[in-house]
């Protein structure tokens, strides 16, 4: 992996490749030629922690660290895309029962019913 230095790190990039996760590992982005550990802020860790996006095909937007990690822009920025069908879509959790969704996994800020995993198009948010 490529190491650079602090002042001739790339600015903004975009990656495309396959998630690969591992409880208690890094997450990974599996790429045609390389895999590279992904770093991210606490929203997008926990997007990275929940196991029903392992394997998709995404695309990260983000820059390189001078250890070699890319690290994904702030969830804010919505930096970490699913491809279906060759279209992108936004990660977001939904409750039926409350109609209330999320942007991390976990129980329904309501009434604690586990959320589902709902892609969507960036559009629609």
């Amino acid at each position: 992996m490529a190491v650079w230095a602090a002042d001739s790190l790339p600015s903004h990039q975009t990656l495309r490749g396959k998630l690969d996760l591992h409880a208690g590992k890094p997450p990974v982005l599996v790429t045609a030629t390389r895999r590279i550990e992904l770093e991210a802020d606490d929203t997008e860790s926990k997007v990275l922690a929940d196991p029903r996006v392992n394997g998709f095909e995404v695309q990260v937007t983000g820059h390189f660290t001078a250890a070699g990690h890319f690290a994904i822009d702030p969830a804010h920025h919505h930096p970490l895309l699913v491809v279906q069908n060759g279209h992108l879509k936004l990660i977001t959790y939904w409750c039926d029962v409350c109609s209330i969704r999320a942007y991390t996994p976990g129980p329904c800020a309501c009434c604690q019913k586990e959320t589902a995993l709902d892609l969507r198009d960036p559009d629609e948010q």
